[in-house]
């Protein structure tokens, strides 16, 4: 069994701490690897390293930047299918979804080569009487990522990408239960020309993750997690004077009006319930007929479908969605399934007892469908993040958008209809960040960004894209006059020193 290590100034970095936390295969339920958690020295180290890096990094055009970049795209190209192999097997999805985290991320990676455009300021000539003003974006200096289990490789590229090309060093502090892809991404961005220590990897705990957020050199923090984590980084980082983007969690619903492609939705639907078995914050765990006519047509084809899923080991390239992500997490999935019985909704189709001959203690739980949710169950109110499809019924559009818009959550919502005016108003009204009209999941370009409403999203600033860049820069206005030879200053233009 091997050690997971820091990865700090371009070279592995043993654990000093003497704390370690096991690493699963999904597919086994075995213990393959242990990670090193950093103690509050270990993290100071790489604050210390980024903050010697940084300043010769951002000295560096952006051009030259932008070319690093484009190299470690490349090799990101070259090398997918060894890293969506490496990230299958201590998360547990399938390869066909690996690749899909690593292509999303890979996104922002190619957005973020255009650095040298996106970092362009503003200029006005003739301000005033030979007076000339502009503006120009400027790195923070060091940044950290504090990034979830069920995107190894796309979150961290989508925090790193804007971050390191806008000329910052980055910490980055991933999951301690999906190490070992990020460690891979800092090595190959080195080699693909990054310096050492530019890029950094601590892995780690709550103390890693408070440390971080204490630290003074520290000047902005970006997180994706649970919505209680992120209100509380958001919470204790702002306090401090820090900049902070923290996305929590989510509970998207997806809305099926009378005149939906119901063969079409329902292969849409399955897909997003239950693809990467249901862990990702773009699920669609919530789905809403509008009539009764509408809900029985789609209970129906929803069974079918289900019936004919495939779940299977990460290797298995049949298999619709493998195992979640550790046995604690099966047993909180199962926990909620239960809760549903209990508060009185109907179970269509149970996921639980759900085991694959040879691999009888790996952390699988089958699809499981309910009917009849209502929106004062918890169950309903809660973020599952599983297999699990709940049916809310509806008797009108109005009603079906109320549940979304009233939820706690407001991270993405999908409407399927072939009304134009309907689709409209719904993607214009609805309370929920991320909209969808016929599209499942509703995660934008990369040229665009990512952020929910509510609870699903802390922060002015949303994931990638241009916000992205301004998240990760700040801006510096210079105005300017140059006086002709013998001519004396305006002293009420004089800027007294602060």
């Amino acid at each position: 069994m091997h050690t997971i290590t820091h990865h700090i100034a371009g070279a592995a970095v043993e654990a000093t701490s003497n704390r370690y936390s096991d690493v699963y295969d999904p597919n086994t339920g075995r213990v393959q690897a242990r990670v090193a958690l950093a103690s509050e020295a270990e993290v100071e180290h790489a604050i210390a390293v980024a903050k010697a890096a940084q300043p010769v990094w951002a000295a560096m055009n952006p051009q030259r930047r932008a070319r690093v970049l484009f190299e470690f795209k490349r090799i990101l190209d070259d090398r997918m299918d060894e890293l969506a192999r490496l990230l299958s097997s201590e998360h547990g999805k399938v390869l066909a979804d690996s690749r899909g985290d690593i292509l999303r991320g890979l996104e922002v990676i190619e957005f973020a080569c255009g650095i040298p455009h996106l970092l362009k300021g503003e200029y006005s000539a003739a301000a005033g009487t030979g007076i000339d003003v502009y503006s120009m974006r400027q790195p923070l200096g060091i940044v950290a990522g504090i990034t979830p289990f069920n995107f190894p490789a796309m979150i961290p590229l989508w925090m790193m990408g804007p971050a390191i090309a806008s000329g910052n060093a980055f910490i980055l502090k991933p999951s301690e239960r999906a190490p070992s892809v990020p460690v891979k991404l800092a090595q190959w961005f080195e080699e693909a020309g990054l310096p050492a220590g530019v890029l950094n990897v601590v892995h780690g705990d709550k103390l890693a993750v408070d440390a971080l957020i204490d630290h003074p050199d520290v000047k902005a923090i970006s997180f994706v997690g649970s919505s209680d984590i992120a209100q509380s980084v958001y919470a204790r980082a702002s306090a401090k004077g820090k900049r902070v983007q923290a996305m929590g969690g989510a509970k998207n619903h997806g809305i099926v009006l009378p005149d939906a492609d119901l063969d079409q939705t329902v292969l849409d639907i399955i897909g997003a319930a239950y693809g990467s078995a249901g862990e990702r914050c773009m699920a669609l765990p919530v789905v809403v007929p509008v009539g009764a006519k509408t809900a029985e047509a789609l209970r129906e084809r929803l069974i079918t479908a289900i019936d004919g899923l495939r779940v299977g080991v990460s290797t298995d390239t049949e298999a619709q969605y493998g195992p979640v992500v550790s046995a604690a997490h099966k047993a909180r999935i199962n926990s909620y399934i239960a809760m549903g019985v209990e508060e009185g909704a109907e179970l269509v189709v149970d996921g639980r007892g759900f085991t694959l001959q040879g691999h009888e203690d790996g952390f699988f739980v089958g699809p499981t469908l309910f009917d009849h949710v209502r929106p004062e169950m918890k169950s309903y109110q809660d973020e599952i993040f599983g297999p699990v499809l709940q049916m809310v019924r509806a008797e009108t559009l109005d009603e079906a958008m109320a549940y979304p818009s009233q939820h706690a959550y407001g991270n993405g919502v999908a409407i399927f209809t072939r009304n134009g005016q309907a689709a409209r108003a719904f993607a214009h009204s609805v309370e929920v960040g991320m909209v969808g009209i016929n599209v499942p999941i509703p995660v934008p370009v990369a040229y665009h960004s990512f952020g929910g409403w509510k609870r699903s999203g802390f922060g002015d600033l949303n994931q990638y894209g241009m916000d992205g860049v301004r998240f990760y820069t700040k801006t510096k206005t210079v105005t300017q006059r140059w006086p002709t030879e013998g001519e004396l200053f305006d002293q009420s233009l004089v800027i007294p020193r602060l």
